[in-house]
C-alpha cells in the first residue's frame, strides 16, 4: 500500500487558463496584423525579464540568497535563470554580506569590469551600512565605493525580501531611458565615485 503525502491526498486539477503569469505588453498602438511601440519600451522589457545577477557573497546573506535561488522560491521565474560569476557577462551586481575596507577596492573594479547598463543592489544590513559591524575594518555601505540602486533591509534578510528588492531592480530597468547613461546627472554621479 503506498505511504499517503501530503500534496496528493487531495488531487486538483490543473488550472492553466488563469494561473499562468504573462508578460505585460508596452503601451502601443495595435491594428489588424501589426504592432507599433517605442523602442526604449521593447528593450526595457527584453531588459528587465533577462538579468544576469553576479553574486558577491562574503558572509550569511549569501547563504539567504542560496535559499532564494532553490526551488521553494526559485529565483529564475523572474528572468534571472543565469548567474555569472564574471562581470564581464553580467549587469546586476548583488552585494550580499559584510564588506571589508580592504574589499572595497575589489567591489569597485568588479563593478568597474561590468558592461553598461549596470544596477547594483545591496543586501543585508552589512552591505547596506555596515551593520552591527561599527568599527575600523569595515566599510559603512557599499554605497561609499559604487552607486546603489535598490537596498534590501534585513540580518540577514528573508528569501521574500531579496525576490522583492530584486523586482523593484526589474521596475528601474523595465522604466529607465535608453539615454539615462549619456545624461549629464548620470555622468556627474559616476564623478562622485572618482568613476570615468
Amino acid at each position: 500500500m503506498p505511504r499517503p503525502v501530503r500534496f496528493n491526498i487531495f488531487a486538483k486539477k490543473a488550472d492553466t487558463k488563469d494561473n499562468i503569469s504573462l508578460v505585460d505588453m508596452p503601451d502601443g498602438y495595435t491594428g489588424e496584423g501589426f504592432f507599433a511601440t517605442k523602442l526604449s519600451d521593447v528593450v526595457g522589457l527584453a531588459r528587465k525579464n533577462s538579468i544576469w545577477p553576479l553574486p558577491f557573497a562574503t558572509s550569511c546573506c549569501g547563504i539567504e540568497f542560496m535559499a532564494t535561488m532553490a526551488s521553494h522560491y526559485d529565483f529564475a521565474r523572474f528572468g534571472a535563470e543565469r548567474l555569472g560569476f564574471s562581470p564581464r557577462q553580467c549587469d546586476l551586481l548583488m552585494v550580499m554580506g559584510t564588506i571589508a575596507k580592504k574589499m572595497g577596492p575589489i567591489v569597485k573594479q568588479v563593478y568597474l569590469q561590468m558592461a553598461e547598463p549596470r544596477w547594483v543592489m545591496a543586501v543585508g544590513a552589512c552591505a547596506s551600512s555596515g551593520g552591527i559591524f561599527d568599527s575600523y575594518s569595515v566599510l559603512q555601505g557599499i554605497d561609499q565605493v559604487v552607486p546603489v540602486d535598490v537596498y534590501v533591509p534585513g540580518c540577514p534578510p528573508r528569501p521574500e525580501g531579496i525576490l522583492d528588492g530584486f523586482l523593484r531592480i526589474q521596475d528601474l530597468v523595465g522604466q529607465e531611458s535608453l539615454r539615462r547613461r549619456n545624461s549629464e546627472q548620470y555622468k556627474t554621479l559616476l564623478q562622485s565615485y572618482g568613476i570615468q
